[in-house]
């Protein structure tokens, strides 16, 4: 197994993605020094050595064999390269019997999860090592796509359509989820993570057994809150100081007097935040568009609570 993940491949199909371009790549080098060698090897036999010497090119009319070999050779190649990349490539767009399913929807400019039983996500998929994963990929504004480079395997996130990719993760760890396709402002960070746990804990992660992110049990209150706001992909649309983004900074908001887009205002306490994060389109605040997503079914009451105190003093 060692051998077939190879070049930092997560899986065993990434592995044959790359044996397949390390053989377009060997046959390439070949034919590469082999054309430039006998350039220079011509160049150099028959340079020109003095003008006293008779230069005159010799009248050679051709040759039906060599011609023939020319051509069927890189005819041959070329034709084994499609078969061998046809092969692993059918292979692939199949995904093997029993892979779980996991709707994932794109978002300016976050990823959006949901599990066969329900649970939900942002910016984060948990699937189990060993096992195949089938990720239904659609988006809700624009087109998005959806990359795990660890997995040699990219799909775009239509909206209106269904797109599907599989993966069977053969290591445990913790692999980046791009976003490959621009698609406005926050593009360059609409990130998510794919996490790949042991059999034995991600069942305990999917009964409820793991209330908390690896290390989260020794932070405090507003460092969980910090970590929380970073991985859910809060920080795509909400700046803590510096250029505005698309939704409202958050540097200063709370204890502040909010205008909201009804002509009415309302200050920022502990429950305007909370409401804010379970249900944004209770309260939007003036001059910001409606397109913030409700975190009530992906975030537990103590994970919205941290972000509450991490909102208290985001610096």
């Amino acid at each position: 197994m060692d051998n077939v993940l190879a070049f930092g491949a997560a899986s065993a199909e990434a592995g044959r993605i790359d044996a397949v371009f390390l053989f377009i790549t060997v046959i390439g080098g070949f034919f590469f020094l082999l054309t430039q060698g006998l350039l220079i090897y011509f160049a150099v036999r028959y340079r020109r050595r003095s003008p006293e010497r008779d230069n005159e090119t010799p009248g050679i009319t051709g040759n039906h064999l060599l011609e023939f070999f020319w051509i069927l050779i890189p005819t041959l190649v070329v034709v084994a390269i499609f078969y061998y990349g046809w092969r692993v490539y059918d292979d692939l767009r199949e995904p093997r019997p029993g892979a779980t399913e996991v709707y994932v929807t794109g978002r300016q400019w976050m990823w959006e999860v949901k599990y066969p039983d329900g649970r939900t996500a942002l910016n984060e998929i948990r699937v189990p090592q060993g096992k195949p994963v089938k990720f239904i990929l659609t988006a809700t504004d624009v087109i998005h796509g959806f990359y795990l480079p660890d997995f040699r395997v990219k799909m775009d996130a239509i909206p209106g359509r269904l797109t599907s990719l599989w993966v069977q993760p053969d290591r445990t760890g913790e692999y980046t989820i791009y976003c490959t396709v621009y698609c406005g402002d926050g593009h360059s960070n609409m990130n998510a993570r794919l996490i790949v746990m042991p059999p034995e804990q991600y069942v305990a992660w999917a009964a409820g057994k793991e209330e908390r992110g690896e290390g989260e049990e020794q932070l405090s209150l507003h460092e969980r809150g910090e970590r929380i706001v970073g991985r859910t992909g809060c920080l795509n649309c909400h700046a803590v100081s510096g250029k505005e983004k698309i939704g409202p900074n958050f540097h200063g908001v709370y204890g502040s007097t909010v205008p909201l887009s009804d002509g009415t205002s309302v200050k920022a306490d502990e429950e305007y935040l909370r409401e804010s994060i379970v249900d944004p389109g209770a309260k939007v605040v003036k001059g910001y568009p409606n397109v913030m997503p409700t975190y009530k079914t992906t975030l537990k009451p103590d994970e919205v609570q941290a972000v509450i105190e991490f909102l208290k003093k985001p610096d």
